[in-house]
């Protein structure tokens, strides 16, 4: 596989019209899927939203192991629920 980076051309060929056409519906059922999903749950919104913006402020040399000290504080639920409360 050497290089592969995930950004080659795409080989018309590799699927027929009807393996396309299977696969080009199952990726808008699973985009509204995925989008129904995040409707009805705001905090995940919320979560991102308020991790990313912290990753900016802080500018963390180890962004993993800030994001794993960050996801693992147990007062996150209560500051996501006063985040959601303010917006």
């Amino acid at each position: 596989m050497g290089d592969l980076k995930g950004c080659e051309k795409n080989d018309p060929e590799a699927l027929t019209n009807e393996q396309q056409k299977k696969l080009d519906s199952f990726k808008i059922k699973t985009r509204i899927s995925n989008e129904n999903y995040l409707r009805s749950h705001p905090e995940i919104d919320c979560l991102l939203t308020n991790f990313i913006s912290e990753i900016c402020k802080q500018k963390p040399n180890n962004v993993r192991e800030y994001a794993a000290e960050y996801f693992s504080d147990p007062n996150l639920p209560l500051k996501i629920n006063a985040f959601l409360q303010r917006k």
